[in-house]
C-alpha cells in the first residue's frame, strides 16, 4: 500500500511537471510548435504566436533574464488557428500575430485587456490603438528568388517587371513560383487585401500566378526554405525579417532578396494581453520588455526588425499598414467570400487547368 501510494505520488508529481508542457484544448494538427522555458516560480506566462520558435526564443531569454520568476508556455500556431483558438475560448496570457487584420478583429470584440504604462505610451500613436493592441516591429513583405534560377536575367523591380519576366519565360518559371494560400494564411489574406486596395496590378500578377501553376503555402518559413533549395525561383510577399534570417544562416550565394518599389506592404507584428490572462502581471512585463525593444535605435543581434524603419536600412518611402477600423473591410463575410472568388478564378483555377 505505501509502495502504490509512493508509486502514484511519483506519477502525479511529474504530471505535475509536465502540465505546462500540454495544449489541452488544441489538437494536434493545429499547433505548429511549442516549448516550455521554466522559470524559478510556479507562475507560468502563456503565449499564443505566429511567430516561429527559433526567432521568438531569445526574446523569452531576454525576458527571463529579467524575470527569472516566470516560465515561458510558448505555442505557435498559423494566424487564422491562433484566430479560431481564441475565439473558440483558448486561454492565454499574451497573444502575438502577424496578421494585423484578425488581431485587430480579436481586440475589437472584447478579446483584449487594456494595459498602459510608460513603456506602451512611448509607442508612437501608429503603434498602439486604444491602449489595448501594440505593435512591436515593421516588417516589409518582400520577394525572395533563388539566383541560380534567374542566371542570365535582369531581377525585377516593379510587379510591372515581374509581369513581363514571368510571362516571357513560361518554362522556366512554371511549378516554380510560390505564394500563401490566402483562404488559409491570415497573413497572405492580409497582405493580399492591401495590395488590392493600393495597386491595380495585383489581379494581373494573380493570373500569371496562376497560369504558371504557383505553389500555395501557409508560411513564410517554408517558401524561403524551398527557394534557398532550389524548388521553387520565387516565393512572393515573404516576410523580410524570415529571409533576412535566411540570408543569415549562409544562403546568400543562393537567395536574393527583392523589395518591390511600386509599393511595399509593411506590416506591424502586434500583441495584446489576452481579456483571459491569469498573469496580468507577466504579460505586462512582456509587453513592455518588446515596447523597449521597438524603440531601440540600433538593430543589434534580435531576430525581428525595430519599429524605426531606418534601422533596417534606406526607406523605401511606404509607411506601415495602418492600426485601425479599416482593417476590418475585408474579414466582412460577403467582402472575404467575393474576394476570395476573386482570387480562386484567378490563382487556383487557372492554375488546376494547365
Amino acid at each position: 500500500m505505501r509502495l502504490a501510494n509512493l508509486s502514484f505520488g511519483l506519477i502525479l508529481g511529474l504530471g505535475m511537471l509536465l502540465a505546462p508542457l500540454i495544449v489541452p484544448s488544441l489538437a494536434a494538427q493545429e499547433v505548429e510548435d511549442h516549448q516550455f522555458f521554466p522559470g524559478d516560480s510556479a507562475r507560468v506566462l502563456r503565449v499564443l504566436s505566429t511567430t516561429d520558435l527559433a526567432v521568438f526564443a531569445p526574446y523569452i531569454r531576454a525576458f527571463q533574464a529579467e524575470r527569472p520568476d516566470i516560465g515561458v508556455d510558448y505555442t505557435v500556431m498559423s494566424s487564422s488557428m491562433l484566430h479560431q483558438a481564441i475565439r473558440g475560448g483558448m486561454r492565454a496570457d499574451l497573444v502575438i500575430s502577424s496578421a494585423m487584420d484578425l488581431q485587430f478583429q480579436l481586440v475589437n470584440d472584447g478579446f483584449a485587456r487594456p494595459y498602459r504604462s510608460e513603456q506602451t505610451d512611448a509607442l508612437p500613436d501608429w503603434a498602439r490603438w486604444r491602449d489595448l493592441i501594440f505593435a512591436f516591429t515593421t516588417e516589409p513583405a518582400v520577394v525572395v528568388v533563388n539566383s541560380a534560377r534567374f542566371h542570365g536575367m535582369e531581377l525585377p523591380t516593379t510587379r510591372q517587371d515581374l509581369i513581363a519576366i514571368l510571362r516571357d519565360n513560361p518554362d522556366r518559371f512554371a511549378g516554380a513560383l510560390g505564394t500563401y494560400d490566402v483562404r488559409d494564411s491570415g497573413l497572405g489574406y492580409l497582405f493580399a487585401t492591401q495590395e488590392d486596395r493600393s495597386t491595380d496590378v495585383f489581379w494581373r500578377l494573380n493570373e500569371v500566378f496562376g497560369r504558371l501553376g504557383t505553389q500555395l503555402y501557409c508560411c513564410s518559413s517554408q517558401m524561403i526554405s524551398d527557394v534557398a533549395t532550389g524548388r521553387l525561383a520565387l516565393a512572393y510577399n515573404v516576410l523580410g525579417s524570415y529571409a533576412a534570417e535566411e540570408l543569415a544562416r549562409g544562403s546568400g550565394g543562393r537567395v536574393q532578396v527583392l523589395r518591390m518599389q511600386d509599393f511595399s506592404n509593411v506590416m506591424l507584428r502586434t500583441l495584446f494581453i489576452a481579456q483571459t490572462a491569469e498573469e496580468r502581471e507577466a504579460a505586462g512585463a512582456m509587453v513592455d520588455m518588446l515596447s523597449r525593444l521597438a524603440l531601440r535605435d540600433a538593430p543589434g543581434m534580435w531576430p525581428l526588425p525595430p519599429l524605426n524603419p531606418a534601422v533596417e536600412g534606406p526607406s523605401m518611402g511606404f509607411g506601415p499598414i495602418r492600426l485601425g477600423p479599416a482593417l476590418l473591410a475585408y474579414l466582412d463575410p460577403l467582402n472575404r467570400r467575393a474576394f476570395l472568388t476573386e482570387w480562386e478564378n484567378a490563382v487556383v483555377q487557372q492554375s488546376q487547368a494547365r
